[in-house]
């Protein structure tokens, strides 16, 4: 069973497929070639082999410089970054009804900017007694 690939990068020369569809590094598709094929075009050219989709039928693998992975990986980690999974981050927030106005302004500034970084917010009020 082949391993998973979690991280993007080169695949070396152990590819576990026997048939690849290879694109190169300018993203035209050279078509479904033989693993062996493939790897003798990346020794030509000295350019790695990066899996690209491994869920179709044949795989897709793209022929890229170290620079391309690396631009590639940068720009992978900063959409991460950017878009955090949906209602992964909930913030909650509990005050009295009797709480002094500045304090409330103090609160409601947090509660912006938590909002503004796409967090779900909660906030509860108790009844002062």
């Amino acid at each position: 069973e082949p391993k998973r690939n979690t991280a993007f990068g080169s695949a070396g020369r152990r590819i576990p497929h026997r048939v690849l569809h290879v694109i190169n590094q300018d993203g035209e598709s050279l078509g479904n070639m033989h693993r062996a094929d493939a790897l003798k075009l990346m020794d030509q050219h000295n350019l790695k082999l990066v899996l690209l989709k491994e869920n179709v039928e044949p795989p897709v693998y793209r022929l890229m410089t170290g620079q391309q992975i690396y631009e590639e990986q940068l720009r992978r980690a900063e959409k991460k970054k950017v878009s955090p999974k949906a209602g992964m981050y909930i913030k909650e927030l509990s005050f009295s009804s009797a709480i002094a106005k500045n304090d409330l302004e103090t609160k409601t500034k947090q509660i912006a900017q938590w909002i503004d970084k796409k967090y779900h917010v909660k906030v509860t009020i108790r009844q002062a007694k």
